[in-house]
């Protein structure tokens, strides 16, 4: 079974936005090589490869339903999506790190709320009203990981099933 992780964002810029802005963080700091374009980002499966294998894509989200876990937990409604699925035979910790070197890039260029998560269970981080919150696990986010966040941020713990304000 795969490894898959998923950034939703309730935000103003389209997919392709989000896209562009995605490959010119990756390929200036390594993680995406210089042939992969906005439309491997696009298209729907494989997707792009990142340096160490990890499949990376973005997609315009159709309206979730009410129930869906993120606008019924943290109370937003996802726009676009950028997902990653780990390479087999690669460390995850290694591809975890790339995901974290093109998604903290991306957040601070990318206006609207945001949550990263595994599978709906296992919440990185939450952006709400502009203001960040990392996981308070320090598996997660270790102090390499953590150097990596530029932007002010507190350290709570969330789940897709708490109640929103």
């Amino acid at each position: 079974m795969a490894i898959e992780y998923d950034l939703d964002l309730a935000t103003r810029s389209s997919a392709a936005e989000i896209a562009a802005r995605l490959l010119a963080t990756g390929t200036a700091n390594g993680v995406l090589d210089a042939s992969v374009t906005v439309q491997q980002l696009l298209e729907r499966g494989p997707f792009a490869p990142t340096r160490l294998g990890t499949r990376v894509g973005v997609v315009a989200w159709r309206p979730p339903r009410p129930w869906h876990p993120v606008v019924a937990g943290l109370g937003f409604t996802p726009t676009v999506g950028v997902g990653f699925r780990m390479a087999r035979g690669v460390e995850v910790s290694d591809q975890q790190d790339d995901m974290l070197r093109l998604l903290v890039p991306l957040l601070a260029r990318v206006d609207g709320d945001a949550v990263l998560h595994q599978d709906y269970e296992q919440v990185w981080l939450v952006r709400r009203g502009g203001e960040l919150s990392l996981s308070e696990n320090a598996d997660l986010w270790r102090p390499a990981r953590l150097a990596l966040v530029r932007a002010p941020f507190r350290r709570e713990t969330h789940t897709l099933e708490e109640a929103h304000p």
